[in-house]
């Protein structure tokens, strides 16, 4: 991902008034990292495994907070029982950013991720969890922002699924 893309998502991030956000590092979109570092408004929280990445997200949301967690598309897999069991059961509003490898407009696709691509829209769907796939950067901050909203809005998990230009 280029560097002004990787800005203007951490600028709709903060437009969106996220403040705190849970993320296993991936390669797409780990160009934001360093970025909500510097920015100092953000609390990022790393964490060993997505399903984390979710309780702590719950959690934090509970208290108030608008939280974002960030995961590539395996991490979907590996959160389901957090997602269904705290997040979708408690009504918890999270905004997930998932790097949608495999998916078409994935740029560096390959047989290992399009295995996996291939079923994070079903899954998202079985779960009855709203997303949007987001492949150019043109609208990023208004996709961030609505995103936010409607997340808040449904108390529910809302994703989008990040391919195309995030993934060169």
């Amino acid at each position: 991902m280029e560097q002004d893309l990787a800005q203007r998502m951490v600028s709709g991030l903060s437009k969106a008034g996220i403040d705190v956000m849970t993320y296993l590092p991936e390669t797409r979109l780990s160009q934001i990292l360093p970025l909500l570092r510097q920015d100092g408004t953000f609390k990022l929280v790393p964490v060993s495994s997505e399903s984390e990445a979710v309780t702590i997200g719950a959690g934090a949301a509970l208290a108030g907070k608008q939280v974002a967690v960030y995961m590539e598309c395996t991490g979907l897999y590996v959160s389901c029982y957090s997602m269904l069991s705290v997040a979708k059961r408690f009504g918890v509003p999270l905004l997930l950013l998932i790097a949608h490898l495999g998916s078409f407009a994935d740029q560096r696709n390959n047989s290992v991720y399009a295995v996996s691509g291939a079923y994070v829209t079903p899954v998202l769907e079985a779960l009855e969890i709203q997303y949007r796939v987001v492949e150019d950067g043109r609208n990023v901050e208004n996709c961030i922002m609505d995103a936010t909203r409607h997340t808040n809005a449904l108390k529910h998990p809302v994703a989008l699924l990040f391919s195309g230009e995030f993934t060169k």
